[in-house]
């Protein structure tokens, strides 16, 4: 005989549980303080299970009946209502870890630590203006070229061509976390490189905002990677030299004495031996890094081969590997950053600063080129 709404919601608490019957395995258990649970009892395998099916009044009668038959259907088939709910909840709680933005906040978390704190920003905030809203929610797995193409396109219709490529660079390297971390199987971010407007190739880029620079030097002084890679990035903001004469720097050509370093002209750009006067911080660097290299022929030798200095691309890759984009910061754009601060904070006349950046400069007066 089943139980009726009325049966339910006039049975009172007793001092110990007791149940009420319905049919088919469903009952009721009404506990001391009154509340009233739902109960399925079926066998699986040879034994007696019981699966919970709610709270009465918020699972009504008929809801329970629903439930009760729906857990029967699966019995029938061979499958246990129990490991059925928790294959349900474990997919449930995949596909909330899975989306889109739980991973890119998760690779972001990750990745961030050791960013400077306006890049990181910079990042999560084109992410979440620009992308979040129309592929947020969408399973990571899921996601098609063509719908991240679709999203990419909003940017550019707005003309910011730039912005767009930072984006597909941040989605890539999303994608390719959720590779690492088992949540996806392909980067689909790589098969858009050619799909979208290029961008205008500009002025090397660089960090020139007093504040910015502050954060940048100090997340330069905490890397992590090869010491002598380190001194170098610290080298870099106070000398401001192309990277190729850093990186191939000599220490006969450094005179602690006088304070400078002397940098032959076959070694310049310009083909003119230059002077670069050593302020007391570089100093100070120059003479730590002494102790580490001083006795070979390098201040910045290769971990490698001590008899050549560091490639090319060392400190691009330092500097990548502390989440500093290409579009923030090059390895020029210490001679931009120089430019910007000693002319619109320092006020240093503009011929002084072309001098100490090796650059080319008209006397006016004269029409010679020094």
């Amino acid at each position: 005989m089943s139980l009726s709404h009325t049966a339910i919601q006039t049975a009172k608490s007793k001092e110990k549980p007791y149940k009420l019957y319905d049919e088919k395995g469903l009952f009721v258990i009404v506990t001391p303080n009154g509340g009233k649970w739902w109960r399925f009892k079926y066998r699986f395998g040879g034994k007696e299970k019981l699966l919970s099916l709610g709270t009465w009044p918020e699972i009504s009668l008929k809801e329970a009946h629903d439930r009760r038959d729906k857990a029967r259907e699966l019995v029938a088939l061979g499958q246990d209502p129990s490991e059925a709910r928790k294959s349900a909840e474990a997919e449930q709680a995949k596909a909330t870890t899975d989306t889109f933005e739980a991973v890119a906040r998760e690779w972001f978390a990750n990745r961030s630590a050791s960013w400077v704190p306006a890049h990181a920003d910079k990042i999560i905030r084109r992410l979440e203006r620009d992308v979040f809203p129309y592929l947020g929610n969408r399973g990571v797995a899921d996601i098609k070229s063509p719908e991240l193409l679709e999203v990419l396109r909003r940017i550019e219709g707005r003309g910011a061509n730039e912005t767009t490529h930072r984006a597909l660079q941040s989605c890539g390297q999303v994608f390719r976390y959720a590779i690492a971390t088992g949540r996806t199987e392909r980067d689909i971010a790589a098969d858009l490189r050619d799909a979208l407007v290029p961008v205008k190739k500009g002025h090397f880029a660089a960090v020139t905002d007093p504040k910015e620079i502050g954060g940048l030097i100090r997340t330069m002084r905490d890397y992590k990677g090869y010491p002598v890679v380190r001194y170098a990035l610290q080298l870099a903001p106070l000398v401001f030299l192309r990277p190729g004469e850093l990186r191939n720097a000599q220490w006969p050509e450094i005179d602690f004495e006088a304070k400078t370093w002397c940098i032959p002209g076959e070694r310049m750009k310009m083909r003119q031996p230059h002077i670069v006067p050593l302020s007391q911080q570089a100093q100070k660097i120059l003479k730590e890094l002494h102790e580490i290299t001083g006795s070979g022929q390098y201040l910045f030798p290769s971990p490698r081969d001590k008899r050549r200095p560091i490639s090319d691309n060392a400190v691009l890759a330092a500097l990548r590997r502390m989440g500093i984009g290409k579009e923030e910061m090059s390895g020029h754009g210490f001679r931009a950053m120089a430019r910007t601060v000693l002319d619109e904070v320092l006020h240093v006349r503009p011929d002084f600063i072309e001098h100490q950046l090796a650059h080319a400069v008209r006397d006016h007066s004269t029409g010679l080129i020094f």
